[in-house]
């Protein structure tokens, strides 16, 4: 059984797995992506691959076992479900969640879990768009679009941010952009790629090129 650190790093290296397309995944990139100093980090991968939960060679990076895959996975799935419950059942703003569901991802009892899936109607994706694994550890296939492609009154549905501090968040939210809206652009600025848009019906905002960039969208 993994204490609640190790299930921090394991959620961290299949993290940064996903966004390196399941390469290695290095002490360096792991030091930052957690704030830990590289020495500290070294000594838990070595307790991680001591309990087979990882694959782990010095100066060769590392990547999770089947078992620490599954683990992670698990922890990820606990996250997004109680993201979901504390935004649409205790009405907390998708900027608010985050640091609570952190806590709440370590609760052990697996039967809680599989009913608060149950009570949430076995919801596909959390209050930020990302896919929610379902028991088995399975996501759902999806195919998104970075708002910055969509071209000249192209309209785009935000399915996902990949920028999720809060700070972003609450600025999207001055925008009234959340998981549903649909944006269409109107313009873009050559000079910076800055994009002129209207948000729902009528609302009109001109955002920057990195904005537009944390937003991914079904067509």
């Amino acid at each position: 059984m993994a204490s609640l650190t190790e299930e921090n790093y394991l959620k961290s290296i299949h993290s940064l797995m996903e966004k390196s397309s399941s390469a290695p995944v290095t002490t360096n990139d792991l030091s930052a992506a957690m704030k830990i100093k590289a020495a500290s980090v070294t000594d838990m991968l070595k307790k991680l691959s001591a309990k087979k939960l990882i694959h782990y060679k010095k100066y060769q990076g590392v990547l999770l076992t089947h078992t620490g895959k599954l683990l992670a996975i698990s922890i990820i799935r606990k996250h997004r479900l109680w993201e979901l419950f504390l935004t649409e059942k205790l009405k907390f703003s998708w900027d608010q969640v985050h640091e609570m569901a952190e806590e709440l991802e370590h609760v052990s009892s697996q039967q809680l879990i599989e009913r608060l899936d149950a009570f949430l109607g076995h919801p596909k994706f959390d209050p930020h768009g990302d896919p929610i694994p379902d028991h088995n550890g399975k996501m759902a296939d999806y195919k998104f679009f970075n708002l910055s492609s969509l071209t000249i009154n192209e309209k785009g549905k935000v399915a996902t941010v990949i920028e999720q501090q809060p700070s972003f968040l609450k600025h999207l939210n001055k925008l009234n952009i959340k998981v549903g809206t649909t944006i269409k652009v109107l313009d873009r600025v050559d000079f910076d790629k800055s994009l002129t848009i209207s948000v729902g019906s009528s609302s009109l905002f001109s955002i920057s090129n990195e904005i537009a960039k944390n937003i991914l969208v079904s067509k």
